[in-house]
């Protein structure tokens, strides 16, 4: 049986592009280089039809290690909390105050891009503390 190398996390969004940008901004990810044959990807996106401009938008870890993210518009906006969600790791190997002041720190500059803290989960005998956020569509995800 072969084994999976690679995978792709989907997003169901209402502005793809606007949201691809985001995670780029929060993971340091960027933007691939366009299909051969174009110039930029306006380029390639005003080449599709009408209904199909905007649909779609992609980013990558630029170190090819993380997972290709792919954000796609969908009709209906988002209605329920995600069963799927990323943990954004920013407090590794830190504890107590420390970890907490890396969670703020980063928290801080993920608002000044559009995201929202939710809430703050304390540690406790199990789990260390993280933050609960949002992205600029209200996906939730953490800080941890």
């Amino acid at each position: 049986m072969a084994s999976i190398k690679q995978f792709q996390v989907t997003f169901d969004c209402a502005e793809p592009e606007l949201v691809a940008r985001f995670w780029c901004e929060v993971l340091g990810y960027v933007v691939p280089p366009p299909p051969q044959g174009f110039a930029t990807w306006d380029e390639f996106d005003r080449s599709l039809p009408a209904e199909q401009q905007g649909s779609a938008f992609a980013c990558v870890d630029p170190s090819g290690v993380g997972p290709r993210l792919f954000f796609q518009r969908v009709p209906e906006g988002k209605a329920v909390k995600n069963r799927v969600h990323l943990d954004v790791r920013v407090g590794t190997g830190l504890v107590g105050e420390e970890r907490l002041a890396a969670l703020e720190a980063e928290c801080a500059r993920l608002v000044a891009l559009g995201a929202v803290r939710v809430r703050l989960l304390p540690a406790d005998d199990d789990n260390e503390s993280c933050l609960v956020m949002q992205d600029i569509e209200g996906n939730e995800f953490c800080l941890d």
